[in-house]
């Protein structure tokens, strides 16, 4: 079945706006808009945590879920704001993989700033929304608009047709 969030990317496409490798795409991210007022659940393997800088490291199959969204890699860096009362934002590395219901997205690199709901992931990504994918050098999600831009050499695979 087609994933009709990708049909601006489609419209394009058949436009001849974008080349097969565009150098920007926007995409529907996500059926539920994220709420980034929403508690964040951490889990991990080992947990470092440093007074001084204001952070928190976890390491070892790292889940950080908020809301339906879902978070995973080995590390995440977890930096809180100046008072130390709230996650100002979360990098993870090696082996990220974001889903957003029922898209998913993975990379070598993520950042997640908490207030303003936008996880930036670097490295590689690849979207799966459905059987088509995009790739690209760079992905900024709204989670809280659910929608992304990919970047740096994007490249679509649609797949048509289905039941």
């Amino acid at each position: 079945m087609f994933d009709f969030r990708l049909v601006p990317v489609c419209i394009a496409l058949a436009a001849g706006m974008a080349p097969a490798f565009a150098q920007e795409a926007q995409v529907a991210f996500g059926s539920v808009k994220a709420d980034p007022t929403l508690p964040v659940e951490v889990t991990s393997q080992t947990l470092n945590v440093n007074q001084e800088t204001g952070s928190a490291e976890f390491v070892g199959e790292v889940l950080v879920i908020q809301g339906e969204m879902r978070l995973t890699a080995e590390r995440v860096l977890v930096i809180y704001n100046q008072e130390r009362s709230a996650i100002e934002r979360m990098e993870a590395t090696e082996n990220v993989v974001l889903v957003s219901p029922p898209d998913a997205a993975e990379g070598d690199w993520a950042e997640y700033t908490i207030e303003s709901g936008v996880i930036v992931m670097k490295g590689n990504v690849l979207l799966t929304q459905g059987p088509s994918t995009i790739s690209g050098d760079q992905m900024v999600a709204n989670l809280s608009a659910g929608t992304a831009t990919m970047s740096g050499r994007v490249k679509t695979i649609l797949q048509p047709g289905g039941n």
